[in-house]
């Protein structure tokens, strides 16, 4: 059993802008508009709003040159009305983008997919970054890993770590420590599975770069709030994060308070308990400790199961402690109380606190005891957790990304209109991509896509084969209906 006192892991200090990312700092929030970028009144407008919800760090899509163009007229409007908010380009597809979005934004972040090392294209963004004080993030994507590392990797963590590591040697190598690492997945166990092994390779090779947290394509309203909790408290809770973003198919200022109430409630732990991990721990063997196939919520709970009970104010390690001192393999119901009022607030700390035990296959049952919410309330954040944590999956998914400027249709309503048509139905993952950029690999596990090709045009997907293309976005939705019907997975309502 690996036993150490809890602490942030040790990351150096990064500046973007005037804020300051690193262990020695609050782990900051951020978010990103999804306004269009050529769009200088509206991009000025929403950052502006995301920024008095309290985010430090803003990102805004640029997917072309006149999108680069654009962000000098958006940061000088910012500057102009005293927001000093730190802003980022995200950059996909086109290197020549990225050089001249450094020549305004605080912060780059560019995708090892959709980027080479071999031409001298990294060295010459990293030398630009370094003359204007801009930092770089090297943000990989679980859907869109180069063809090479996917031809040998796979689209697994460890091509995730391969990718990113690739990126970071070169950064090393031109001693440009100004850096931010990601590796994200609408996946929660390859999510977490990619950062813990990401860290072990920085570790092996001396280096600190600071980490960002989020996971993509969450969702909305509560289920996307679990899923976002579940991942990114698993790693908060290692001491792994030094800034999240909390991704929501809603307006993204909604964003910001869900990622500083995760900060909030980490925050005091510091420092206090110790992480337990099973002996000969790898964070991609997912093993279960019982015999349990299908976890439970605590209304099915049987004489088999043993309760374990968190009363402290740490309660994942003390459930994982408590677990992993056990003799025996009996199954085990994990349970804590929450006197919260609000049902956000119950499933947030819920799914932070106990999704990580059901992501490690150490916890067989859920007990959330919340006296404040209805049965039917807890009921429905067990079930969400559950799902989260990939261990029992009671309803449909929704891999909904939360839009930015390359979305190419209102992504929100479209996710309202088909969960009211598709909610019913058991067992089945779709996905509702706003574009094409991470569209297809993030939703590479979903049964069925639905993403916006162009314009007003959706292109529908079986799995990750396409099925029909350029749909009329009016008639998008009665397709995917026919489709599942098609293939035999539709339930008529009950």
């Amino acid at each position: 059993m690996n036993l150490s006192k809890y602490s942030r892991r040790e990351a150096h200090e990064v500046c973007v802008g005037n804020v300051k990312i690193g262990s020695s700092y609050p782990i900051a929030v951020q978010s990103m508009t999804n306004t269009p970028t050529a769009d200088t009144a509206s991009s000025v407008a929403q950052t502006k709003r995301i920024a008095d919800a309290g985010a430090g760090i803003v990102r805004l899509t640029a997917q072309g040159r006149k999108e680069g163009e654009n962000l000098e007229n958006i940061v000088a409007e910012l500057r102009k009305d005293g927001y000093s908010t730190a802003i980022v380009a995200d950059i996909h597809f086109v290197p020549e983008v990225a050089s001249i979005a450094a020549r305004y934004v605080d912060k780059v972040r560019i995708n090892p997919g959709n980027y080479r090392t071999s031409n001298g294209e990294l060295e010459a963004l990293i030398a630009q970054c370094r003359e204007r004080g801009v930092a770089l993030r090297i943000g990989v994507n679980h859907g869109s890993l180069a063809k090479r590392i996917f031809d040998e990797w796979g689209d697994t963590p460890e091509g995730m770590v391969v990718s990113a590591m690739e990126f970071l040697r070169v950064c090393r190598k031109e001693n440009f420590d100004q850096v931010v690492v990601s590796m994200k997945s609408s996946n929660t166990r390859v999510m977490v599975q990619a950062y813990r092994l990401l860290v072990e390779a920085m570790e092996r090779e001396g280096m600190t770069y600071p980490v960002h947290l989020g996971v993509t394509e969450a969702g909305n309203g509560i289920e996307g709030r679990i899923k976002s909790a579940v991942g990114i408290g698993a790693l908060l809770a290692d001491g792994i994060g030094d800034t999240i973003r909390v991704s929501l198919t809603e307006v993204p200022e909604n964003e910001v308070p869900v990622a500083q109430m995760l900060v909030d409630y980490y925050k005091s732990r510091e420092g206090e308990f110790v992480i337990n991990h099973p002996e000969n721990y790898h964070p991609t063997q997912y093993v279960r400790r019982s015999n349990v196939t299908t976890p439970i919520i605590h209304s099915e709970l049987t004489d088999e199961f043993c309760v374990v009970e968190s009363t402290s104010k740490n309660p994942t390690a003390e459930l994982r402690a408590a677990i992993l001192n056990m003799n025996s393999t009996e199954p085990v119901m994990v349970k804590r109380r929450y006197e919260d009022n609000s049902a956000e607030a119950v499933a947030l700390k819920a799914a932070a606190d106990l999704g990580v035990l059901f992501l490690d296959g150490l916890a067989d049952g859920i007990w959330v005891d919340a006296p404040a919410l209805s049965e039917q309330e807890i009921k429905d954040i067990e079930l969400m957790i559950l799902q989260a944590s990939r261990v029992r999956f009671s309803h449909t998914e929704y891999i909904a990304c939360p839009s930015c400027g390359r979305t190419l249709y209102d992504i929100e309503k479209t996710l309202a209109d088909i969960k009211s048509r598709t909610s019913h139905l058991k067992n089945l993952k779709i996905g509702i991509m706003g574009c094409i950029v991470n569209g297809p690999g993030e939703m590479a596990d979903a049964d069925y896509g639905y993403v916006g090709a162009a314009a007003g045009r959706i292109t529908l997907y079986k799995g990750r084969e396409i099925v029909e293309k350029n749909i009329p976005q009016e008639e998008a939705i009665d397709h995917l209906i026919e489709l599942i019907k098609a293939n035999g997975d539709w339930q008529d309502p009950e």
